[in-house]
């Protein structure tokens, strides 16, 4: 994949200083997405959902911490929008009209000078344009320099309220919803439409589904690690897994 000269600096020591992708590495990474749409239509995947979000890439070039680009992909937030946009402009052209489209967005990267809610409000309302059938809202993970209030049961919960009151799009509430109890609740006050259970409910079916070794943890893969709660913590053994 083609990249141009470095942009800005490496978010830690250690890292590589981020690269522009050039006219042809955006093209390759749209081609990329729009081909994973048409596998999963082959594999009969009801509903996809575009990651925006958690310092993957297209959160990368909405964040303005991210995104250092001096071209019509960065600076002003029309220009951070574009190249998400332009992705799922072309996912939602291969992806079949009758099955729903979604995208999951991080609402602020918890970061002064960063992506705020008031953006993510700007791009749901583009994306409701463009067919984008639900916005899955989360938070963060851009920069190490987050810095993320204690987390409560529901903490992203306000900022799917925000997006849905100000875009009337259907959105999903995340994080830390543990029990059916408070998903009624949120959906039953408006806050959302929807209701995704994941890390903790991931980490309790793995731990106990999963073999046992003699010291009656569990083995389970990497991607479950970052979802153990304190309840949890002991049934992959002793672990670590950092984040942005």
């Amino acid at each position: 994949m083609a990249a141009g000269r470095p942009v800005g600096r490496a978010a830690r020591g250690g890292e590589s200083p981020p690269a522009a992708l050039d006219a042809a590495g955006l093209a390759a990474v749209r081609e990329a997405f729009v081909a994973s749409a048409r596998r999963a239509e082959r594999c009969g995947i009801d509903a996809i959902e575009l990651h925006m979000a958690h310092g993957y890439l297209l959160h990368e070039f909405l964040s303005p911490i991210a995104n250092r680009r001096d071209d019509a992909y960065g600076g002003s937030l029309d220009n951070r929008l574009r190249f998400p946009l332009e992705v799922f402009d072309a996912v939602r052209a291969a992806w079949p009209d009758g099955r729903p489209l979604g995208v999951r967005v991080s609402a602020t990267d918890w970061v002064e000078g960063g992506w705020v809610p008031e953006e993510a409000v700007e791009l749901a309302r583009r994306l409701k344009a463009r067919g984008c059938d639900w916005i899955d809202v989360s938070s963060g993970g851009v920069s190490p320099a987050q810095r993320i209030p204690a987390a409560g049961a529901g903490i992203h919960v306000p900022y799917a309220r925000q997006i849905r009151r100000a875009t009337g799009i259907v959105t999903m509430a995340v994080g830390l919803i543990t029990e059916p109890e408070h998903a009624d609740a949120i959906i039953a006050a408006g806050d959302a439409d929807m209701v995704a259970l994941a890390g903790r409910s991931c980490a309790i079916h793995a731990g106990h589904g999963a073999p046992r070794r003699r010291s009656g943890q569990g083995g389970g893969p990497p991607q479950y690690w970052r979802a153990l709660t304190k309840e949890t913590a002991g049934i992959f053994g002793e672990l670590r897994a950092g984040q942005r």
